[in-house]
């Protein structure tokens, strides 16, 4: 403001000695003042600028990282798992670490699978053995909930060897059981070794056995069963290898 008032009083001081020493009549500068002075006291107006467009870089990752959305326990997105389809090997549904099931697939024990576990625990029973159904059907949802359970508990290192991740367990097929004792002990039972020397007959193999961890991703389980016809697993079995191994996809 004192600098405004400095200015317009140099430029009364300026055209009076122009007006003396010219002859220029009072009303031109008049005008030439009150133009001087509007333009002294006329305020500066702030303008916003105008937005840019931004830089594309990193704009590929992060569209990736929307489409793909929440990670599940297996390092793949949620939505991994609504589009995903079965996969079969010579007409064998096949689930492990790297094959999965889509969340909606299964509602309940396989019919045939579990007529089939009963005929085995009825024959179980006349050698003088008991194998109660300690797991049958598992849902999506339901194994997220237990292999979270297991991880608060063991960390997910061991929880990985002994839980399968939501989509890629095979208790969602309807076709697998765990009998007995889910215990590594249950092995040298009378029930488990009766479980292992027989459980062909009544279509069903030992899915994880013994010394074949690095190739079923999991540990030994001398209770959990997989149902396949009685066919192909006397096959299975006396072929001595574990189901990824007789389907050439280890």
């Amino acid at each position: 403001m004192r600098n405004s008032m400095i200015k317009a009083l140099l430029l009364s001081s300026v055209v009076g000695a122009l007006t003396m020493v010219s002859g220029c009549s009072t009303s031109i500068a008049g005008q030439w003042l009150q133009q001087q002075s509007v333009e002294a006291y006329e305020p500066v107006v702030e303008t916003t600028p105008e937005p840019q467009e931004t830089s594309s870089i990193g704009s590929k990752e992060m569209d990736v990282l929307v489409e793909q959305g929440p990670l599940s326990p297996s390092g793949k997105s949620y939505g991994y798992y609504d589009s995903v389809e079965p996969t079969y090997v010579d007409g064998v549904l096949l689930v492990n670490k790297d094959y999965a099931l889509p969340r909606s697939y299964g509602s309940g024990e396989d019919p045939e699978a579990y007529q089939a576990l009963q005929k085995l625990q009825s024959a179980a029973w006349n050698a003088g053995y008991s194998l109660p159904m300690m797991s049958g059907f598992r849902s999506f949802d339901y194994q997220e909930e237990l292999y979270n359970d297991y991880v608060a508990v063991d960390g997910v290192e061991k929880a990985d060897t002994y839980s399968a991740w939501p989509g890629h367990s095979e208790h969602q097929t309807g076709l697998a059981f765990d009998v007995g004792w889910v215990n590594l002990q249950f092995a040298y039972t009378g029930a488990g070794k009766w479980l292992a020397a027989h459980a062909h007959e009544y279509g069903f193999i030992i899915r994880y056995p013994k010394g074949k961890e690095n190739v079923t991703g999991y540990q030994y389980e001398p209770w959990h069963i997989r149902y396949l016809g009685t066919e192909l697993a006397e096959k299975v079995y006396e072929s001595g290898l574990c189901l990824e191994e007789y389907l050439g996809v280890a």
